[in-house]
């Protein structure tokens, strides 16, 4: 029987790549096992997408990628001016395309000019990548034709998600240590900020272990794909949590709750985006939103809304603290009362111009797919730990609480 496959985009070629990587700088001290990996991740200005740097292929050639936390693989466009000496191509049915659960299968890729090294050097930044003896199943290149779409003007995708051929199940796979990976995005677009493969310690200057000063919830998996394509009856590889209810200025938000709740097919929930660079909220949550948060900020002039934003206010009146604009928090309430997603003025609002700020949400439509997407903007320092082996997430909230941000992991003492 011919598998049904699920598509909303023109196709393009593109080849996905896994590899075996070692990086000496970040290597245990008591024991040769590598225990951790470091990624920089840098904010775009133009696109808002969060992009990281790679040099791959033999020759090098330097590689900008999108990093995107639900991706299902590390894939590039090997259609455009892709050379690599050391390119093998993976044969259908093999064990690296049986790992990925390919359900479609071809040739196409295959051509006289060299595409993809199934063994390969890498450079991530200033940290240099040394090659090691590949271990099984770590090496892959083959033409998926299953991909979400580019974000961004970058040559693929990083993807993180939560797949046997995702990076952090790569790594884990290639070195032994915990499927878990932490994500940590700078605001600011001059400075880095950082993905951690491996488990902790995720020390920011000055010397603070944000591991310690996490709350954990549960990560679920919704039971249908929610990305651009798929094969019937693959799940997804995103990250759903599960979030009760919305406060604002401890005030419940009153909306239909049901929307929070994954049905048999798929809609609904609350996942967590890199790709999007606000929260995307389904219509009716969105108003409700909009409108407990303008009256709890009613002593706060209204101005003219700024695309996509549907809530503008002159930000002339509104104190700064040391998390931000002095705004009521939105609340993302979770498994009980007692455990809570803060979202406070810097990553709840967003300054448009000099004299203007934005509630930085957005209206989602009628009936997405998924009625909370929670956007980049909304992630911004704060350290989310994604526990894949235990299906949990950590969350630290803001970290300018903790007098530290994102931008302040130090690649240099890590990099000796």
């Amino acid at each position: 029987m011919a598998s049904f496959y699920h598509y909303s985009f023109s196709f393009l070629l593109f080849c996905s790549l896994l590899f075996p990587i070692f990086s000496p700088s970040i290597a245990s001290t008591t024991s040769s096992r590598t225990k951790a990996l470091v990624l920089p991740v840098t904010k775009d200005s133009a696109t808002l997408q969060y992009l990281t740097h790679i040099s791959q292929r033999t020759p090098l050639v330097p590689v900008k990628l999108t990093l995107d936390l639900g991706g299902q693989f590390l894939w590039v466009d090997c259609d455009q001016d892709y050379v690599s000496s050391t390119y093998k191509p993976a044969i259908c049915d093999s064990a690296p395309c049986n790992l990925a659960q390919s359900k479609s299968c071809s040739e196409s890729c295959f051509s006289d000019r060299p595409k993809p090294a199934v063994i390969i050097t890498l450079a991530v930044s200033s940290l240099i990548i040394v090659l090691l003896k590949p271990a099984p199943l770590v090496s892959l290149a083959k033409t998926l034709s299953r991909f979400n779409p580019p974000m961004g003007l970058t040559s693929g995708m990083a993807g993180l998600g939560r797949t046997k051929i995702g990076l952090p199940s790569q790594f884990s796979s290639a070195f032994s240590f915990d499927r878990k990976f932490a994500i940590c995005l700078s605001s600011s677009t001059t400075s880095n900020g950082v993905v951690f493969f491996g488990a902790g310690p995720y020390v920011l200057n000055p010397g603070i272990d944000v591991s310690r000063s996490l709350t954990y919830t549960r990560l679920f998996i919704n039971p249908v794909s929610t990305a651009a394509s798929y094969f019937e009856g693959e799940k997804s590889s995103e990250y759903f949590i599960g979030v009760k209810s919305i406060k604002i200025n401890n005030k419940v938000v009153r909306f239909n709750t049901s929307l929070l709740n994954i049905d048999k097919n798929g809609n609904g929930g609350t996942k967590i985006s890199t790709v999007n660079p606000y929260t995307v909220l389904e219509t009716s949550i969105y108003k409700a939103v909009v409108g407990a948060f303008v009256k709890a900020l009613a002593k706060v002039p209204r101005v003219a809304a700024v695309a996509p934003f549907g809530a503008c206010f002159d930000s002339n009146h509104i104190d700064v603290t040391r998390v931000g604009p002095a705004v009521p928090s939105i609340d993302l309430v979770l498994q009980s009362e007692d455990v809570v997603w803060n979202i406070y003025g810097a990553n709840s609002l967003v300054q448009v111009n000099e004299n203007v700020s934005c509630l930085g949400f957005v209206d989602g439509g009628i009936e997405p797919v998924t009625s909370i997407v929670i956007g980049g903007h909304q992630l911004e320092n704060n350290l989310l730990q994604f526990d894949i082996a235990n299906n949990r997430l950590g969350f630290s909230s803001s970290l300018f609480f903790m007098r530290t941000t994102c931008s302040n992991f130090n690649f240099k003492s890590n990099s000796a």
